[in-house]
């Protein structure tokens, strides 16, 4: 039977070779080498590589010595190396000073230590993804624990691989206008700056520029505020205007419920008239339109009750090879979502959810909008109701890892003996990481479930749908 322990980063070199992980020995000796001869290069690597990178348990002792002198601003060469490993009992296992020897004698300087590192990375990705591959398939022969539980854990794991991967190193103004499109030029100029996906509010995109790729927007509010007629309003504008791909999860609304309230959005019909069957010629050629132009938009549902994060990822890395990008991801809602596995509570598991939404975000290079539920603070709260984070349901973690959190607020929901308030809505950009904060006054149709802008807002801009 397989062994149910996963093997470690650290296991001997003999197990790497003998189970043909992937590892490029001579990258690794290069690089050991080259810091012996040259201690001042350390820092080319340091933070870069670490000691698990290594396949060799051998090489990952000799560069954790190195670490340790370096850290201790000490000399790093054959003589205090060896003094090092000596005095850890540790100088035969990495096959004595014959072995140091050995690494740097007769290398030439190597111009760059960059190609070797990545190689070295590479092959260390490599190998943890075989290894908790394996690791799963043992606790899958066994059997000893929930499946739930199983999935859990490499849900956790592969999306802690690819935040590895992601990172990226620090860069200079001059490095990063260089990587620029268009230089120096374009960065300076406003007009030639890269802006966000529309969202179809013009006084939302003048606040945010757009959505943006690897953003995470959190719209929240009390139930029946009107936060999936919000979103599926952002959506309809960016795949029947704009064309470009967007993907919904609905958790609470069937496919079926989720396209009829867009149609009735998209063609202005009353709703209820349109359940009810209560249709006029005119009503009917304005959903027939209406129809016509949303099979022709890349819209893409998924209605699974209670998805989870990583079946949410493998469908949406499968779209984004299909269309080539993704526009937006509309989650609704948050609070409906599941772990795989157990959590100690639900703050935890929502919170898990949140960093997972943002990680997905920046893999996939798209805006996310996921609605999320307040809690009932707003509607005991003495006077102003209107929503604050601290509202924010089941975890201050959401706050933290947004980049805009908006809130809708529609006061004639608390006062409806007041006619003036009718179809009065509120936007309210709670935060925003790259751009200010503020209220952005809307429309909301009840009957046909749409927000609009004001006339006022709209300027020369032709009316949606």
């Amino acid at each position: 039977m397989l062994n149910s322990v996963p093997m470690s980063p650290s296991a001997s070199s003999s197990a790497t070779s003998e189970k043909g992980l992937p590892a490029n020995i001579d990258a690794e000796k290069f690089i050991l080498g080259s810091l012996l001869l040259d201690d001042a290069r350390f820092i080319e690597i340091a933070g870069i590589l670490v000691e698990d990178d290594f396949a060799l348990e051998k090489h990952r002792r000799i560069f954790r010595r190195m670490s340790e002198l370096h850290e201790r601003g000490e000399k790093i060469d054959r003589v205090t190396v060896a003094n090092e490993l000596l005095r850890r009992n540790e100088l035969e296992s990495i096959d004595g000073l014959s072995y140091l020897v050995s690494l740097d004698d007769g290398l030439p300087r190597i111009a760059n230590l960059d190609s070797y590192v990545r190689i070295i990375r590479d092959k260390a990705t490599l190998r943890r993804i075989a290894m908790a591959s394996q690791h799963m398939m043992n606790r899958a022969l066994l059997a000893e624990e929930d499946p739930n539980t199983i999935l859990a854990g490499a849900e956790e794991t592969l999306l802690r691989l690819g935040e590895t991967r992601g990172e990226k190193g620090l860069m200079s103004p001059l490095q990063v206008i260089q990587a620029y499109e268009g230089g120096l030029n374009a960065f300076l100029d406003p007009s030639k700056r890269i802006k966000g996906i529309s969202t179809g509010f013009t006084k939302l995109d003048e606040m945010t520029s757009g959505l943006h790729s690897g953003e995470l927007f959190i719209l929240a509010a009390r139930p029946s505020m009107g936060k999936t007629a919000l979103a599926l309003n952002m959506a309809w504008h960016i795949a029947s205007r704009l064309f470009q791909p967007v993907a919904i999860f609905s958790l609470e609304m069937s496919q079926e419920s989720l396209l009829t309230r867009m149609l009735c959005a998209a063609a202005r019909v009353d709703s209820q008239r349109f359940r009810a069957g209560y249709l006029n010629d005119q009503e009917r050629q304005k959903l027939r339109a209406a129809a016509n132009q949303m099979v022709e938009a890349p819209l893409f549902i998924d209605d699974t009750a209670g998805a989870n994060l990583m079946d949410m990822h493998a469908k949406l890395r499968k779209l984004k090879q299909q269309q080539g990008s993704i526009g937006l991801v509309v989650v609704d809602y948050l609070q409906l979502m599941s772990i795989r596995g157990r959590t100690e509570n639900r703050n935890q598991e929502v919170s898990q959810l949140s960093r997972g939404l943002k990680l997905m975000s920046k893999e996939l290079d798209c805006p996310f909008l996921v609605l999320s539920q307040l809690s009932r603070a707003t509607e005991t709260r003495q006077g102003d109701h209107k929503p604050q984070l601290s509202d924010l349901r089941e975890s201050g973690s959401i706050e933290q890892d947004a980049d805009l959190v908006g809130f809708i607020f529609r006061p004639e929901v608390y006062q409806r003996d007041r006619e003036d308030l009718k179809g009065l809505a509120e936007l309210i950009l709670a935060k925003q990481r790259n751009g200010p904060i503020g209220k952005i006054d809307l429309v909301f149709l009840h009957a046909q479930t749409r927000f609009e802008n004001r006339a006022e807002d709209l300027g020369d801009l032709p009316p949606e749908g």
